[in-house]
C-alpha cells in the first residue's frame, strides 16, 4: 500500500526540476507541467535554484506564491546538475518522484504515462530517446560513442539514450539519499541500484529557449566522470600498456645490443632515439594522467564535504498548514 494511502500528508507525486539560468523557458515550462499535474491530485514540484544568476528565482517566487504545490531549494552556488537533482531528491516527499529538465526537450505530458507503470509496480521507469531533434550529428554520435565505451567497461549496464527523466519509487529514493558520494554521475547510480526497471520510448524535442548548459566540454567531463566512477579498467588498461611497452622495449634493446655486437653501429641513430623517448614519455604522462584522475577524486570524497548547500529552502505552502497542522510532539 502506498505510504499516501496511509498518511494524507504524505504526497503521492513528486516532481524535482534542477533549474539554472532557465528565464526564457521556465513559465513555458511551469504552464505546461501545472496543467499536467492538475489531473493528478496529491502532488507537489519542487524546483531546485543551481545558482542562477539571472531572473529564475524571482519567477520560481512567483510561481509559488500562486500555486500552494510548490517548493523551492535555493542552493548556496552552482553545484552542476547531479548535486542539483540529489538536492531535489533529498528534499521530494512523494510515493514516487519524476525527475525532469526545464528546457522541455522532456514532455511533462508523458508524466500520467510514467505515473502509471509505476502504478504497475515498476521501482524505475526511465525514459528512453528514440529521436533526439535540435542536436548536431556529432552530439548523437559522441553520445552513442560514450556508452558504448562506458558500458564496456563498466560493470553495470547504463541504458543508452536514456537521460534523468525518469520515475522513480520511494524506496529507490531513500536508497539514492544514502549513496553521498562527491564525485556524482547519476545516470550509473540509476543503474547501479538495481529493483525493477523499465524503459519506456519517446521522442525527444528540441530545446524550447535559451542555450544548452552542456557544452562539449561539460560532456567531456561527464564522460570522465562517468567512467571513472563506474570502472577502474583505465587504471587496468595503463598498467597492460605498460607492461607491453616494458617488453617491447626489453625486445628492441636485445636486439640493438645483439646487432652492435655482430655488425657494429656506424650511425648514432639519433632520430630512433628520439622517437623512443617520446613514445616512452608519452605513455609514461598518459599512464600518470589516468592515475591523476582518480587520485583526485579520491581526495576529494576524504574531505567529506556536503554534497551542496542550501541558501534558502521555501517548503510548498501545503507543506507548511501540515506542519502547523501536526506539530512535532
Amino acid at each position: 500500500m502506498n505510504s499516501s494511502a496511509a498518511n494524507p500528508n504524505t504526497p503521492q507525486l513528486s516532481v524535482v526540476v534542477p533549474a539554472y539560468n532557465e528565464e526564457e523557458v521556465i513559465s513555458e515550462f511551469h504552464q505546461r507541467l501545472s496543467a499536467v499535474l492538475d489531473q493528478i491530485p496529491n502532488s507537489e514540484i519542487i524546483y531546485v535554484n543551481d545558482g542562477s544568476n539571472d531572473g529564475t528565482l524571482e519567477l520560481l517566487t512567483g510561481f509559488r506564491d500562486a500555486d500552494q504545490r510548490i517548493a523551492i531549494v535555493d542552493l548556496s552556488r552552482n553545484f552542476g546538475k547531479e548535486l542539483a537533482t540529489t538536492a531535489g531528491l533529498d528534499h521530494s516527499r512523494g510515493d514516487a518522484v519524476v525527475l525532469i529538465d526545464a528546457d522541455l526537450q522532456d514532455p511533462p505530458e508523458l508524466i500520467p504515462k510514467m505515473l502509471l507503470e509505476w502504478q504497475k509496480g515498476f521501482d524505475v521507469v526511465y525514459m528512453q530517446r528514440s529521436r533526439r531533434d535540435g542536436e548536431s550529428a556529432l552530439k548523437k554520435f559522441t553520445a552513442w560513442g560514450f556508452y558504448r565505451v562506458l558500458n564496456k567497461l563498466s560493470s553495470v549496464d547504463i541504458p543508452a539514450n536514456v537521460g534523468d527523466f525518469r520515475i522513480l519509487s520511494r524506496r529507490v529514493v531513500d536508497v539514492l539519499c544514502q549513496l553521498r558520494e562527491r564525485n556524482r554521475f547519476m545516470k550509473g547510480l540509476f543503474a547501479w541500484i538495481g529493483f525493477s526497471q523499465k524503459s519506456m520510448s519517446y521522442q525527444r524535442d528540441a530545446r524550447f529557449a535559451g542555450d544548452t548548459k552542456w557544452n562539449y566540454l561539460a560532456l567531456w567531463n561527464l564522460a570522465v566522470e562517468g567512467i571513472t566512477s563506474f570502472s577502474v579498467s583505465p587504471l587496468k588498461l595503463a598498467s597492460y600498456i605498460g607492461f607491453f611497452t616494458a617488453a617491447g622495449a626489453f625486445f628492441y634493446g636485445f636486439w640493438v645490443i645483439l646487432k652492435t655486437v655482430l655488425f657494429g653501429e656506424p650511425v648514432p641513430g639519433y632520430p630512433t632515439l628520439m622517437v623512443v623517448i617520446l613514445f616512452l614519455g608519452g605513455m609514461q604522462l598518459m599512464a600518470l594522467g589516468v592515475i591523476g584522475e582518480y587520485l583526485g577524486r579520491m581526495f576529494i570524497e576524504t574531505k567529506q564535504r556536503p554534497l551542496y548547500l542550501l541558501n534558502q529552502h521555501y517548503p510548498s505552502h501545503t507543506a507548511t498548514e501540515r506542519s502547523n497542522e501536526n506539530p512535532p510532539q
